[in-house]
């Protein structure tokens, strides 16, 4: 599908995602990723601020207010709390959350998607920063769906990224 992949290897699309066995039969699979130059730890921090601004397009997603240019003291992420604050309100919900494996992954659904994002160290090398987003939708939604998030995933991506890199 055209924009299903961006900056991703063949085995980080093979790899299992935690969005994988929530939807049944997805339309639309695509597959995100970024190297960071930060720790793996710095990373998981940024990916946990998604909770308040959604770090893409803020003048398109967040009513023009700016995404936090820092890290701030956020809770830990727990399974059925709000996923981010996007025009100027809560958005979606966290499924799941692990937090304490070598890599470290937050799975949200929101709009009728589910999105995991894992945090894979290097080792030695930058950290990935990986997303993954599966939905059901209509036939021919997905390829549009596919294209419009591209845009939306990697700048958000790139954004939590050059935050890391900015803190770490």
């Amino acid at each position: 599908m055209i924009g299903d992949r961006w900056g991703v290897t063949d085995p980080e699309v093979r790899r299992h995602y935690a969005c994988d066995d929530l939807v049944a039969e997805p339309t639309l699979q695509a597959w995100r990723g970024v190297d960071v130059a930060a720790d793996a730890g710095t990373v998981w921090r940024c990916v946990v601020q998604i909770r308040l601004a959604p770090y893409s397009y803020d003048w398109l997603d967040n009513l023009g207010r700016r995404s936090p240019r820092s890290l701030a003291a956020v809770p830990v992420p727990r399974a059925g709390d709000p996923f981010t604050v996007a025009l100027g309100r809560p958005r979606g919900r966290i499924v799941s959350v692990d937090a304490d494996g070598a890599e470290r992954q937050l799975t949200a659904t929101i709009m009728g998607a589910f999105l995991s994002y894992v945090v894979v160290p290097g080792d030695p090398g930058p950290t990935r920063l990986l997303l993954k987003v599966v939905a059901r939708t209509g036939r021919w939604v997905a390829p549009v769906l596919s294209i419009g998030d591209l845009v939306m995933a990697r700048r958000q991506l790139l954004n939590l990224g050059r935050l890391a890199e900015h803190e770490g």
